[in-house]
């Protein structure tokens, strides 16, 4: 009898601890979070688009030698013929390490594709004068508009040959860039 005492006993205990919680909503003994609150949603506004063919919604087209690209004022009379001989860039061929030349100085210059306000991010190092406060760049056609880290150009260089870039800084400062 002892013995059927013993296995009811183990087949009760058995039972209920198959029964016992194992929920993780306890998990650390921390309550569940709260549901999240609705937030208000902004109204929608509409209108009417501008006609296809409509382009006074656009700026004026540069006049070429006083309007600016990229924040720069378009080639004065010195840089006139770097322009006009200047190679086609693409933003992707600008990628990476430039040993960069400025007024007889030599520096690095590194160029990325990751996103900083208009530009790309890019930076220098061991560079003296305008350019140790280079923080991105961007190609405006023809042109490499290197600017500091507000978004104001430093300086513009034009693609000259495979691997090297001429131009000048804002204050006239000669700057080269190669590979």
């Amino acid at each position: 009898m002892r013995t059927i005492h013993t296995v009811a006993g183990l087949a009760l205990v058995l039972a209920l601890a198959g029964c016992q919680r194992t929920s993780m909503s306890d998990f650390g003994g921390n309550p569940a979070p709260a549901p999240l609150q609705a937030q208000p949603v902004p109204s929608v506004s509409s209108g009417q688009l501008a006609a296809p063919g409509d382009t006074s919604q656009f700026p004026a087209a540069p006049v070429s030698g006083t309007a600016a690209v990229g924040g720069v004022t378009t080639p004065g009379a010195t840089d006139t013929a770097a322009a006009a001989n200047a190679l086609d860039v693409t933003k992707e061929s600008m990628v990476g390490n430039w040993r960069v030349s400025n007024a007889g100085a030599s520096c690095d210059m590194f160029l990325t594709l990751t996103n900083l306000g208009s530009g790309s991010r890019g930076g220098t190092r061991g560079c003296a004068g305008e350019l140790t406060a280079m923080g991105s760049w961007e190609v405006a056609g023809k042109q490499v508009v290197l600017k500091d880290r507000n978004g104001n150009p430093l300086a513009r260089l034009f693609k000259t040959a495979d691997a090297r870039f001429d131009g000048s800084t804002n204050g006239g400062q000669s700057v080269s860039l190669s590979r």
